[in-house]
């Protein structure tokens, strides 16, 4: 009877490991980073009464009208309310990003270390695993029979990757290919609900919008990776 080689092999405790460093993050992320931001409303509503508060002092009944105090705290109150929902929204960003690039890391380290084991490599296998793209990563596992490409997780994982990429460099080649191939993530401007390529020529880097479903998706995805 003959069985097969297999050739990349992750031992048990290393892989549980990864997964429990990624779930730690990710709660923790979570728990300490973005739950300041669960109540931005009422944070929004508590920045007008102090405004009015402060202003207070500088109202004279025979020359000012309390409306207009009144009009002014709602007018501050709501540009607070966009500041901190652009600061919510690049922090779950941050968390994103230090995510997908902890996991490139660790699989480059694996595959790296797998190969110097298997084929006697040394340094040059090593540089070039962390000179590799990463659709040269996944041509490398498909090489090693595992289709990566092929699994339900890739398209979370791919979409991943972009998010971030467009969130680190901006304007690119990975701005082009979120546009094209998950333009979910791209906040409709023209609140129209036109379809991406419609807006393309406004997008950029400065519209990707993430929420909590798509942290917990791509943690999931990364889960379903390592497993």
């Amino acid at each position: 009877m003959e069985y097969p080689c297999i050739f990349l092999h992750m031992w048990e405790p290393f892989r549980q490991q990864l997964i429990s460093n990624h779930k730690f993050y990710v709660e923790q992320a979570q728990k300490r980073l973005l739950s300041q931001f669960e109540d931005i409303s009422g944070e929004a509503d508590k920045y007008a009464e102090e405004w009015l508060s402060r202003a207070s002092q500088w109202f004279d009944p025979d020359r000012h009208d309390p409306d207009d105090f009144q009009v002014q705290a709602y007018d501050e109150s709501i540009d607070f309310y966009g500041l901190l929902t652009d600061m919510h929204n690049q922090t779950r960003l941050s968390v994103i990003a230090g995510m997908y690039h902890e996991w490139d890391k660790q699989l480059r380290d694996w595959i790296s270390g797998i190969l110097i084991n298997h084929c006697m490599g040394g340094r040059e296998t090593k540089t070039a695993i962390w000179k590799a793209t990463f659709d040269q990563i996944l041509d490398l596992l498909k090489c090693f029979d595992w289709q990566v490409r092929e699994q339900p997780y890739f398209a979370q994982i791919d979409a991943c990757r972009l998010v971030v990429n467009a969130y680190k460099h901006g304007l690119g080649d990975s701005l082009i290919k979120l546009k094209r191939k998950y333009p979910q993530f791209l906040k409709d401007i023209l609140g129209g609900g036109l379809p991406a390529d419609e807006l393309d020529p406004f997008l950029d880097y400065t519209h990707l919008k993430v929420v909590d479903e798509d942290l917990a998706t791509f943690s999931n995805a990364i889960i379903a990776f390592w497993n």
